[in-house]
């Protein structure tokens, strides 16, 4: 029975994390804390939390998220490897993109008026950027990191009154990306492709350094992306998609979004110079059926023989990581946190990824109608 997967499932998952905890008081409460966040309260916070774990005040959960000893980080690579163990696949795609969370007030880490693409527009929120794994069987949150604003770190009191760590320097959004897949190869994550959206596509450092580890990609651009043309001169990523003849769109559809099938035309050009045996570059473009004005484009490095299906449906892969930010929402409390400081966030978040992968595992397992393994926690 489902039921069975689901629970037997959470004694794995607590099973593999338990020796990040130093005493069984924090152990004990992180597993009420993962069972808590996937009930169905109408809010997830220390409190609801709390009664549900029939706690008669959320001390011992806030004291969970805030001050007791246990390694978050190390949580976070447990996360990682149950969701490869059981979602990994060769062809696995990594996908970045980042979540805000609306915010009241000026204290918590990171929060300021900016825009958030959860809301469509500038609010007063903190931003996530995180590091998705998504296979055919299945999608789960596998790495985050809280985006800290140039004020922020400018700002060495407000800095320790938030917990932030002394020394804790900027970093870009992209750069965070860095760092997380940088982690992800480390740790020999089985993937043959990454994409992202245009806010991390469009930044030359970030393509540069994942041409660097040979990492196939598929990264939205904007549309006046300047690139280098197979003879050598720079062009507009909307000029050279503009001088292709009509007879290169094909109508591809690239899986089953909320509204059904999920069709464009798709066409592409090849680009740069010097290309390194067994590896293409590509400027992919997206065309709207109902609007062919509406163009989106990619920049493409991967290997030679990719068609331009295969660089479409990566294209299309990206809608996954959204749709972990909606089940980590909706299904495991991701941004139901009432907590203000660095460390408290990152142990919230944490708890939460480890929520929504045991969630996303457990339906691979009860869909595949397959008993859970035995040889591993």
């Amino acid at each position: 029975m489902v039921v069975d997967v689901v629970m037997d499932q959470l004694d794995r998952v607590h099973e593999r994390i338990a020796g990040r905890f130093r005493r069984s008081e924090p152990r004990n409460r992180a597993r009420e804390y993962v069972s808590g966040l996937v009930a169905g309260l109408e809010r997830k916070n220390g409190w609801t939390l709390a009664e549900q774990a029939g706690e008669v005040s959320p001390d011992g959960m806030q004291r969970l998220l805030r001050w007791a000893d246990w390694d978050i980080e190390g949580v976070r690579d447990d996360v990682r490897d149950y969701v490869i163990e059981h979602l990994g696949e060769p062809g696995g795609v990594l996908i970045v993109d980042d979540t805000g969370f609306l915010k009241k007030g000026t204290r918590s880490a990171g929060v300021q008026r900016q825009y958030s693409g959860t809301a469509g527009r500038i609010e007063n929120c903190q931003i996530g950027t995180f590091l998705a794994y998504a296979s055919t069987r299945g999608h789960a949150l596998i790495d985050r990191e809280l985006y800290l604003p140039e004020p922020w770190i400018a700002d060495p009191d407000r800095c320790r009154r938030a917990g932030i760590p002394e020394g804790t320097e900027f970093q870009t959004k992209p750069r965070q990306a860095m760092a997380m897949l940088a982690r992800a190869f480390a740790a020999k994550v089985p993937f043959a492709w990454i994409t992202a959206d245009e806010a991390y596509g469009q930044v030359k450092y970030l393509r540069l350094w994942l041409e660097a580890h040979d990492a196939a990609h598929v990264l939205a651009t904007k549309v006046n992306d300047t690139l280098i043309t197979t003879g050598g001169r720079e062009a507009r990523a909307d000029e050279l998609i503009a001088e292709l003849p009509a007879r290169s769109w094909r109508r591809l559809s690239v899986g089953a979004g909320a509204h059904g099938p999920r069709e464009y035309d798709w066409a592409r050009v090849p680009i740069r110079l010097g290309w390194q045996p067994g590896r293409g570059h590509w400027l992919l473009a997206r065309r709207s059926l109902s609007d062919p004005a509406e163009i989106a484009y990619y920049v493409c490095y991967g290997p030679r023989r990719s068609t331009l299906l295969d660089l479409a449906w990566i294209a299309g892969a990206r809608w996954r990581i959204e749709e972990c930010f909606q089940q980590a929402k909706n299904e495991a409390g991701l941004d139901h946190y009432q907590v203000r400081s660095w460390r408290a966030w990152y142990a919230h978040i944490t708890l939460s990824m480890l929520a929504h992968a045991w969630l996303a595992v457990s339906r691979s397992l009860a869909a595949k109608g397959e008993p859970t393994p035995t040889n591993q926690a």
